[in-house]
């Protein structure tokens, strides 16, 4: 009889666990479209958190890590969901891993994943992105690849942000791509500032306003008159 009592004990006990963890899933699933809806961002990591406790979902890890990663808790987002790169991984996880990293300075593992995600689906975006990473990492003659396809493939529409400033600016997605030609041009060749300074004119041609392609002009500038100024 004993027996008889103590299975059913259990079976009750785990019945009522189960119903328990059921229920909180449901609260919190519509909790987070409650949270969502009121664009309730902290509301939404507090969810999705949840959920992938109760109901561990690798859709759900991704989610968060963007989420993260969207507001810039790169760190974050990358404890979600790692940094290694996996076959596995869906698009949207190898972009946070990209972004991540690379706003997080780790600009060698950054490029594993944006070269994953260029296999995928090439754009002009994404061949931006490798392009800045392989100057950062010295390769010129890579990155020239990138920004040829990039001039040849961004369209007048599309558009580039920077934050070098207080107030962050958009320009032409071509004359970012001319900005980072006339960098690796000076690169392979600091002999011949000219070439570079000329081509940082077609960007500015393009957009008068794009400020860091003015800043590099000047520095170039200033480089081309150094040794003038140390002969006087």
């Amino acid at each position: 009889m004993k027996k008889v009592f103590l299975v059913l004990t259990l079976i009750i006990s785990a019945s009522t666990i189960a119903q328990t963890t059921s229920d909180l899933q449901k609260h919190y699933e519509a909790f987070y479209e409650q949270m969502r809806l009121q664009g309730d961002v902290a509301g939404v990591v507090n969810a999705l958190t949840h959920l992938n406790v109760l109901a561990p979902s690798q859709e759900r890890r991704d989610t968060l890590a963007y989420i993260y990663a969207n507001e810039s808790q790169h760190l974050q987002a990358l404890n979600t969901i790692g940094i290694e790169k996996q076959d596995s991984d869906s698009d949207l996880a190898v972009q946070v891993k990209a972004i991540s990293l690379k706003a997080l300075n780790q600009p060698k593992r950054a490029l594993e994943h944006f070269e994953v995600l260029n296999t995928r689906l090439p754009n002009p975006y994404l061949a931006y992105e490798l392009a800045d990473l392989k100057i950062q990492l010295q390769d010129a003659p890579g990155a020239r690849s990138h920004i040829e396809f990039g001039i040849a493939n961004a369209t007048d529409e599309m558009k580039y942000a920077f934050y070098e400033r207080q107030q962050p600016y958009e320009v032409p997605l071509k004359a970012a791509f001319l900005h980072l030609k006339a960098l690796v041009q000076f690169n392979m060749d600091q002999t011949n500032i000219d070439a570079a300074i000329a081509i940082i004119d077609e960007a500015l041609a393009i957009d008068p306003n794009f400020n860091l392609a003015s800043l590099s002009k000047q520095a170039l500038e200033s480089r081309k008159a150094t040794p003038e100024a140390t002969k006087e």
